[in-house]
């Protein structure tokens, strides 16, 4: 079996990082069927306004 690392790098609202974390969590969980989570697998992530505020991957582990 291969092992891979998940990596999620975000950059939240200082006024509100809870509330958008949370929110940018749950709307990506929500999708998590759309991807195999396979290394080379990624995506932008985007606050409650759609700005792009970082990026998720799937990373080859070892």
């Amino acid at each position: 079996m291969t092992t891979a690392k998940f990596v999620l790098e975000v950059t939240v609202d200082p006024e509100r990082p809870v509330e958008e974390l949370g929110r940018i969590l749950r709307y990506w969980g929500g999708n998590l069927h759309h991807y195999a989570l396979e290394p080379g697998d990624g995506s932008a992530v985007y606050d409650s306004a759609y700005r792009e505020v970082g990026r998720w991957r799937v990373e080859a582990g070892g």
